[in-house]
């Protein structure tokens, strides 16, 4: 067991100002943060600016989380955060270059099952509530025992072994789902041998040093990253709030109850009338950190239209279904790293939720289209993608679903 516990030397920084307290919580998680961020953007000294970004958001919020007991879960969630703001605002790839990386990636081969899980675990880790987030953070990210875990969340040994395995068995579902098949067994031995690696030797140092001014030492770059976190887990917060006062309302009366009941039907059949307006006009559908995460993989065209109100054409055919477009075949492909979306005609950055397409090639009428550029925008549900064209006039509408890796 630890000497001094993550509570009390927040409590001790807060209210003494210890820098020997707070210098003792960066050592002592500045590995977990680091390695959570260096799996988001693959390149150490962007991880390095991320780690120093969340220990100034800690510094700032310290007397807040003083009787926290699982800061470590804390950590890696405002490191998610911060990680997923700096790719945000850093990926922007030229054309020519985005063309000649999307091919390397689909050319790749078949990589181990830990380089597979690597770039989707801590997004799969954020997904879950709160309380299996704290179990695989404690039970694998920092190594604790079970006896430990059970400790930290107030439970027995026994409760925190089954909210263990029940964590992990949603990952495992996780991973499946996005073409990665593997046993919970083999994903606890590969996240807790790769999920934390050593930080750099002197980079807790540095960082503490430039913590505990709460920001006033830091580069330009890392203020603008820290501001961005503190507002996404600000908005995470609020979005836990209203689903939290949702639950209440509906353990007020049967009547609640027969409310929301008629309300699902209608909206399921607002959804099979037009499933694209329907995806478009759902607000649950449209934050565009999530889109882009359930986006990742590939997808196949299984119907569209031109125009609201025309008829669907279908498609049964996964893998042969001809197109006019540039990589003639109905597949769509989304890479996280890139963030590169590969359309019908090629490879595009995804800005947000949406994507210009440029028609470079074309037979028939859509010679027509050559050189001419359009707009889509993007929603996923469950193993459906929906996107439709941006602009004033109505325009071409499709729906896909996933395909297995």
């Amino acid at each position: 067991m630890r000497s001094t516990d993550d509570s009390t030397l927040l409590r001790q920084y807060a209210e003494s100002n210890s820098d020997d307290a707070f210098a003792t919580l960066v050592t002592r998680h500045i590995n977990l943060v680091y390695s959570v961020a260096l799996r988001h953007v693959s390149n150490p000294h962007h991880a390095e600016e991320i780690t120093q970004a969340v220990f100034i958001i800690l510094a700032k919020k310290a007397a807040g989380l003083r009787h926290d007991n699982a800061l470590s879960s804390w950590l890696f969630q405002a490191t998610h955060f911060t990680a997923n703001n700096f790719v945000r605002s850093e990926m922007r790839r030229h054309h020519r270059e985005q063309e000649a990386h999307m091919q390397s990636i689909l050319n790749e081969p078949e990589p181990e099952i830990w380089t597979k899980i690597s770039p989707l675990l801590d997004t799969a880790v954020a997904g879950l509530n709160e309380k299996d987030r704290r179990c695989i953070v404690l039970r694998f990210y920092e190594g604790r025992n079970l006896r430990e875990v059970g400790a930290a969340l107030g439970a027995s040994e026994d409760a925190a072994k089954k909210r263990v395995a029940r964590a992990l068995e949603k990952l495992r579902k996780f991973f499946v789902k996005r073409g990665v098949v593997s046993t919970t067994a083999i994903i606890a031995g590969v996240v807790s041998a790769n999920s934390v690696q050593a930080a750099p030797s002197a980079l807790a140092k540095s960082i503490s040093a430039v913590a505990i001014t709460k920001g006033a030492a830091a580069s330009g770059s890392t203020l603008t990253l820290v501001k961005g976190a503190l507002k996404l887990m600000a908005w995470s917060k609020t979005k836990t709030t209203i689903i939290a006062t949702a639950g209440i309302l509906l353990l007020g009366g049967g009547i609640t109850t027969v409310v929301l009941k008629v309300k699902a039907s209608a909206d399921r059949a607002a959804r099979d009338k037009d499933p694209v307006a329907y995806a478009f006009r759902n607000p649950s559908h449209a934050d565009a950190n999530k889109v882009r995460e359930q986006l990742v993989g590939n997808w196949a065209l299984e119907s569209k239209r031109l125009g609201v109100n025309k008829d669907y054409r279908h498609y049964k055919d996964n893998n042969f279904q001809k197109m006019w477009t540039l990589t003639n075949w109905a597949i769509n492909f989304y890479d996280a790293r890139s963030n590169l979306i590969c359309s019908a005609s090629g490879p595009y950055e995804l800005q947000g939720d949406h994507y210009t397409e440029t028609i470079e090639k074309g037979t028939g009428v859509m010679t027509n289209y050559i050189g001419t550029q359009a707009q889509f925008r993007l929603r996923v549900d469950g193993d459906k993608y929906y996107q439709t064209a941006l602009g004033d006039k109505p325009g071409l509408q499709e729906i896909g679903h996933r395909l297995s890796q």
